[in-house]
């Protein structure tokens, strides 16, 4: 319920809301209740504005062909958010040096006002114009994408319909369509290519208006990344690299000799190896969805409820169309506090694990919903992808909503658990090249590319046959969307990967106690330190080769246990 704003305000122009600002901006404050009434005035403010963004931006990635919809969303961008930049300096700066901030808790508001100073430093006035223009130039990632198609018997299809076809049993039909796939892909190859060029350009700019002489020091303290640095990013590409990549090397060589090829090629790695024709885990997204919905209500009926009015309230688009942006999110609501879920749904057991992942953000936010300020709803991403990678492997226990016959069930729970070990590998891949990209900062389209196929290199099992198609190998990375609208966010996947395990371990030995704490620590939002948080879920939020060979081992004996 609003308080500050009224109702029925509709953000058309800047004028509508600036008033608001200039009376955060000129308000007096000199008792503990006049500051945290200034405050809960300001999150609402900051509420309403963030999900009027997020429905212009979930709009015009359900329709890329709609131009209303992309000029509604570039209008919020260009027109909106530069005013607002100078605001959120200007009310940073009264906040902090208001002298009746020592009075407040210093507990409970600890990690918000680390977060306030921290955007404080990095703050330049000649960065605005560019973070509108960095945004508007990062969709044309999608825009791209989303104009990919492919013929396969006759009929024109998304790549992620045409996905399909690479889970096969007919080997020929697979190459066919992997080769359609990737081809499509390397048609706009210099496009990417030019695209990532403005963009690392223009971040490397930034940088230099804050100071900063590398993109990568100023985007990790611009990521709030204080739990952690890049030693631990290096040190996470090491272990993944010499713990998981000798466990993977065993389910590819189990691979190969199962499917009785001389070799593997690319095309043999999403099929079922025992010949199985892809799993079918429901028929339409009606029953994916309330399929999901029974899955959660088996681990806990209150997520199962947070589906269910996100459902009532239409806050689901999950079926893949042409013209629709590929990949899928969970954007949170701040001022409704009912989440929207997005995806590109095509029938495979890949939509399932990704409708119950995104499911687990929604549940985070339901949990979050009610916090004092949203600056406390906006969790880490190392919180954030810990709450749906979390779900993800507790919902396998009951896949049986999904799979009638056991023996479906425990296959799709081997390819689950084969997935997240992949997983790993590809987050180490994708970090490493960023680092990579913005350490040389003069590099040619062909650098980079040989640069990609080197660390690839680092991370292969080596029992996969790219001959002829090196080209696609090195272009691999033009399909991953954070390096282009969020650089270096990606590494969370990984590190939330392992803590997710972790609490899977922990759910098996006793799932009331790990449910509990792993709702415990969901529901302190960004209240904590990424490491208090992971405590309170029981969990450690460590990289360690040590703590990295013990999940591995836990993993491995899970799908030992799964072929008896």
């Amino acid at each position: 319920m609003r308080t500050f704003l009224p109702n029925d305000l509709s953000i058309s122009s800047w004028d509508q809301i600036h008033s608001y600002f200039q009376d955060l901006s000129s308000r007096d404050i000199t008792t503990v209740a006049a500051l945290k009434q200034w405050m809960k005035d300001r999150s609402e403010l900051e509420a309403v504005l963030e999900e009027d963004m997020a429905w212009r931006y979930i709009k015009m990635n359900i329709d890329t062909k709609d131009e209303q919809l992309q000029k509604s969303f570039q209008f919020f961008v260009q027109e909106i958010s530069p005013n607002i930049a100078p605001y959120e300096y200007e009310l940073n700066k009264k906040l902090v040096d208001v002298p009746i901030l020592k009075e407040l808790n210093a507990t409970d508001y600890a990690i918000y006002l680390r977060e306030v100073r921290n955007a404080i430093e990095l703050y330049r006035e000649e960065n605005i114009p560019l973070f509108t223009e960095l945004t508007n130039k990062a969709q044309k990632f999608g825009e791209i994408s989303a104009q990919m198609t492919v013929k396969i018997d006759g009929e024109e299809k998304t790549l992620q319909q045409a996905s399909v076809f690479l889970k096969d049993t007919d080997r020929e039909k697979r190459k066919e369509a992997f080769e359609k796939i990737n081809a499509r892909r390397l048609l706009d190859k210099k496009r990417l290519d030019e695209l990532l060029d403005e963009l690392i350009e223009m971040r490397q700019l930034v940088a230099k208006h804050a100071n900063f002489d590398n993109y990568i020091d100023y985007k990790f303290q611009a990521m709030g990344r204080f739990d952690y640095d890049k030693a631990d990013c290096f040190a996470f590409h090491k272990s993944i690299a010499e713990e998981i990549i000798p466990l993977m090397k065993e389910i590819h060589m189990e691979r190969k000799e199962l499917l009785g090829n001389e070799v593997l090629k690319p095309w043999d790695m999403q099929v079922d190896p025992n010949w199985n024709k892809p799993l079918k885990p429901f028929e339409g997204v009606e029953e994916l969805l309330e399929k999901c919905i029974a899955c959660f209500d088996k681990i806990r009926p209150y997520y199962g409820d947070c589906l269910r009015q996100m459902k009532q309230m239409g806050h689901l688009d999950l079926v893949s169309r042409k013209g629709k942006a590929p990949g899928g999110f969970m954007y949170p609501l701040y001022e409704s506090g009912v989440p929207f879920i997005y995806m590109n749904a095509v029938g495979l057991l890949h939509d399932a694990i990704t409708m119950v992942h995104e499911g687990g953000h929604a549940v985070h936010s339901f949990f979050t919903k009610d916090l004092e300020l949203t600056a406390f709803k906006s969790t880490p991403s190392e919180v954030a992808e810990l709450a749906s990678m979390s779900m993800e492997l507790i919902s396998m226990e009951h896949w049986d909503v999904f799979f009638a016959d056991k023996q479906e069930w425990v296959r799709a729970r081997k390819e689950q658990l084969q997935g997240v070990l992949a997983t790993l590998p590809w987050v180490a891949m994708v970090d490493e090249f960023q680092h990579w990209i913005y350490e040389n900062k003069s590099h040619s389209h062909q650098e980079r590319h040989a640069a990609w196929e080197k660390i690839s290199r680092r991370y292969s099992t080596g029992c996969v046959d790219w001959s002829s198609y090196e080209e696609f190998y090195k272009t691999a990375w033009q399909r991953q969307l954070h390096i282009y609208e969020v650089p270096f966010y990606y590494i969370e996947y990984g590190m939330a990967q392992l803590g997710a395990i972790a609490v899977w371990r922990n759910y098996k030995k006793n799932p009331k106690k790990a449910l509990d704490a792993f709702d415990k620590a969901l529901k302190l939002g960004y209240t904590k330190s990424i490491s208090d948080i992971y405590n309170a879920a029981d969990i450690k939020f460590d990289f360690s080769s040590n703590y990295v060979r013990e999940l591995a081992v836990f993993v491995k004996e899970e799908l030992l246990s799964l072929n008896r």
